[in-house]
């Protein structure tokens, strides 16, 4: 068998108003990818961190190469081996991709940095990864792919045996996926440890030996990944059972009266963009990355700037010049970056899900705040959002009820047009039914919905009609009835709206 190059045993961890782990147990081998699942708030990547001196443990150990570790910090940990690529993306935007890549070990010329060096080393390490990225671009100028790719460039920098993947491909095409795999293989053959956390069960059976199972903070299960069902894992991860059937036809009336009507929308990346949407409709929008699904949004909700195109709101032409214009005629967006433009991480529960809203509760020049705590409360209880309490952070809730805060927060403002930019992204199967069966709720209330996804089991499974684009325009709006995945990536690969 296998050296064990990592034991932890017994590890417990407290936060206030909640115990984010009880006794866990993990172990990893050296040459094996170990995978790491549970629902979002199971405590994956709190064990992590605490494996990689983010966090400190408050009970049991954790032995490194033969020997019980304690580390007080992520240097320490990184200085024996260990290194960690974060769900959160970590990155410093105004420094180039090389300097972010090499910060804190950056190679001097005197009293200055030796650019060229780390630009060199930048390259070859992107080069390694098939990634086309200059290393001398500002991070901020990358996509949210583009950056997940310089993060775990960042940690292939460190000379590590132990290197922990924290929903790594979140971000990334199914290309990128791949060459990602082929340098955890690559790693894997050069007998480095390798723990991968991530929410997509594929992957877990395309990559990973052996996975371990969390849940509610606590450890579950360690099964060989080729001894092991996707049910099973599902069962063991959520205590229930999850069923993931599509839909087979549309559940909005014909004679559903047209709540948003978009024409010849265009811009830099969109081209002649017009649909319909009817009142308790969900509409798919499906398509390759870089098909212009999210600029759409971005162009709906006056995020970006339109060349042209009108948009009609119940037949009424209105103009949204601004995110600010969309709130106040009803349409919320929920972004596919949800801590970089849905939340303000820092901020409460209770202040993020008032915070568009607030003049709802102000009364005489001043805030009602019992009126806002019953709002609050209201929309905690319908959306089943865990949480402490009202003013807990929200940046110490897992990604799916964070998702929900920001569903909270649009169904206060009482829009009636919601747009879903990727909305389970980086969130569990047990999650991600939550929030299915939440955005089938609100269709039935009457509410409008554009769910724009990358993952065509989700789109079939949720829509009532499928919007496929290609570089920037429509190639087919489909009926649900006519709709399977080898028609949806028949249109969107189309070129020019021509079909194949």
């Amino acid at each position: 068998m296998e050296e064990k190059i990592i034991v932890m045993e017994g590890i417990s961890k407290y936060f206030p108003g909640v115990q984010a782990l009880k006794k866990c147990y993990f172990d990893l081998r050296r040459g094996e990818v170990h995978a790491l699942v549970g629902e979002n708030g199971a405590g994956k990547s709190t064990l992590m961190k605490v494996l990689a001196g983010i966090y400190k443990k408050d009970d049991g150990k954790i032995v490194y190469r033969g020997k019980e570790v304690d580390f007080s910090n992520s240097r320490e940990a990184q200085k024996s081996g260990i290194v960690i690529i974060h769900q959160e993306l970590n990155l410093i935007p105004h420094l180039t991709v090389a300097e972010n890549i090499f910060i804190g070990q950056e190679p001097s010329k005197g009293i200055f940095i030796n650019q060229d060096i780390i630009n060199r080393k930048a390259k070859e390490l992107l080069e390694s990864l098939h990634v086309n990225i200059s290393p001398e671009t500002k991070v901020m100028e990358l996509s949210v792919a583009q950056q997940q790719m310089v993060e775990i460039a960042k940690a292939l920098s460190y000379n590590f045996e132990v290197i922990i993947m924290d929903e790594p491909t979140a971000a990334l095409s199914k290309h990128e996926i791949e060459e990602l795999f082929r340098v955890i293989k690559n790693l894997k053959s050069k007998n480095k440890g390798i723990i991968y956390v991530s929410h997509r069960l594929e992957e877990i059976f395309a990559i990973a030996d052996r996975v371990t199972v969390m849940r509610d903070g606590q450890y579950i299960s360690t099964l060989n990944t080729k001894e092991v069902s996707k049910d099973e894992i599902i069962r063991l991860m959520v205590g229930r059972v999850i069923y993931e059937q599509p839909k087979t036809m549309s559940t909005v009336a014909e004679d559903s009266p047209v709540v948003l009507e978009v024409k010849n929308l265009t811009s830099k990346v969109v081209k002649n963009v017009s649909f319909t949407l009817r009142k308790g409709e969900i509409l798919g929008f499906a398509g390759l990355v870089g098909a212009g699904r999210t600029e759409v949004a971005r162009l709906i909700v006056g995020a970006d700037k339109k060349y042209k195109g009108e948009i009609y709101l119940k037949g009424k032409k209105i103009e949204i010049n601004n995110p600010e214009d969309a709130v106040k005629n009803g349409i919320g967006y929920l972004p596919e970056d949800r801590k970089q433009h849905g939340l303000v991480i820092g901020l409460s529960v209770k202040e993020n899900i008032t915070l568009p809203s607030l003049d709802n509760y102000v009364e005489k020049g001043f805030i009602n705040f019992k009126k806002e705590k019953e709002v609050v409360e209201t929309y905690i209880n319908k959306l089943n959002i865990k949480t402490p309490s009202l003013k807990t952070i929200v940046k110490n809730l897992s990604g799916g009820n964070q998702q929900k805060v920001v569903i909270a927060k649009w169904l206060a403002k009482e829009c009636d047009v919601l747009i879903f930019d990727e909305p389970t992204r980086g969130i569990d199967v047990g999650a991600k039914s939550e929030i299915y069966k939440l955005i089938n709720e609100l269709a039935k209330e009457g509410k409008s919905i554009i769910m724009i996804s990358s993952e065509l089991p989700e789109i079939l499974r949720m829509s009532d009609r499928i919007v496929v684009m290609c570089e920037g325009e429509i190639t087919k709006i489909l009926a649900i009835e006519e709709a399977d995945q080898e028609i949806i990536l028949k249109y969107a690969m189309s070129n020019e709206g021509k079909e194949l």
